[in-house]
């Protein structure tokens, strides 16, 4: 079971969204095979907030959907943080613009909760290490996406 933090700088998501992602996000946890006591974070923000966000860590000055920071990535110049036993790993952070998910959900034809519920996933998919920087690991990405979707009962 994963110990979810919500924290909503929109004011806007209700408590029916962070029920649905966090029975999602268990119910995609399961479907991978994770078994670690979990913490994982949820931010919900504004198009600006967000854009501050994407230029400061990601180098783009633009808003998007959905960020996620993975804790357990390491990178150049990092160090591994382990986690000692009997406590939680931290898988990291996802970031999720609530306007951005609004107006997606109106473009793809499905309602706000199917799209905030992608969102998450896909952030949290990310937190997992899969990708999609090329051609083949999109198609895995994009396929496990669906599968977990499909199976919660979340499709388009």
């Amino acid at each position: 079971m994963m110990e979810f933090y919500f924290d909503d700088r929109t004011d806007s998501v209700d408590d029916g969204i962070h029920e649905l992602v966090r029975n999602l996000l268990n119910h995609a946890a399961a479907e991978e095979g994770l078994t670690a006591e979990t913490e994982i974070s949820i931010t919900f923000m504004t198009d600006e907030d967000i854009r501050e966000v994407n230029a400061e860590y990601r180098g783009k000055d633009s808003a998007t959907d959905v960020i996620s920071f993975a804790l357990e990535e390491v990178t150049e110049e990092e160090v591994l943080i382990v986690a000692e036993e009997g406590m939680p790993v931290v898988l990291g952070d996802i970031i999720i613009s609530v306007e951005t998910a609004k107006r997606q959900a109106e473009e793809y034809g499905h309602d706000y909760t199917r799209e905030v519920g992608f969102l998450a996933l896909h952030g949290f998919l990310h937190l997992l290490g899969y990708d999609h920087m090329t051609e083949e690991d999109e198609l895995k990405m994009f396929g496990r996406q669906k599968d977990i979707l499909a199976s919660f009962g979340l499709e388009r």
